[in-house]
């Protein structure tokens, strides 16, 4: 008998937004406050760029600790980047695995060159956690 699998597309959840890398860490803190996100995404300027990803880690390590002014810090200066993303085909396991190899809990699902969402080991866990509570049920 072969395993379901369950893939980044399956699980991935729409807790990001997507912003400007000029954006202040105050604006991006008010978006991801007022949407309960813990991380935005920061856009790429062209298309040899990366995308960046700012988390509230980043805000607390690189803002708060060295007393700056989120009003005077930019995504772009605190921001991760390249992401480590995840097609949107890949297996669960998989990207557990990713996940495991770089310390990672989250990583954006990029899809032609857009994230069209964001996977965490809550989400991976959590599907699994369905899937096989779906397979006692047969």
């Amino acid at each position: 008998m072969s395993r379901k699998v369950i893939t980044c597309r399956d699980v991935m959840n729409q807790r990001f937004a997507i912003v400007d890398g000029l954006t202040t860490v105050s604006d991006a803190l008010r978006i991801m406050n007022s949407n309960n996100y813990k991380k935005v995404i920061v856009k790429k300027r062209d298309e040899h760029d990366e995308w960046g990803q700012v988390q509230l880690s980043d805000i607390a390590k690189h803002v708060i600790a060295k007393d700056r002014s989120p009003d005077r810090v930019n995504c772009y200066e605190i921001m991760a980047k390249p992401v480590i993303s995840v097609r949107p085909g890949m297996d669960i396991k998989y990207c557990a695995r990713l996940f495991n190899s770089f310390g990672l809990s989250s990583a954006p699902v990029i899809d032609n060159e857009e994230v069209i969402g964001v996977v965490s080991y809550n989400d991976i866990v959590l599907s699994w956690l369905d899937y096989l509570d779906s397979k006692h049920d047969e």
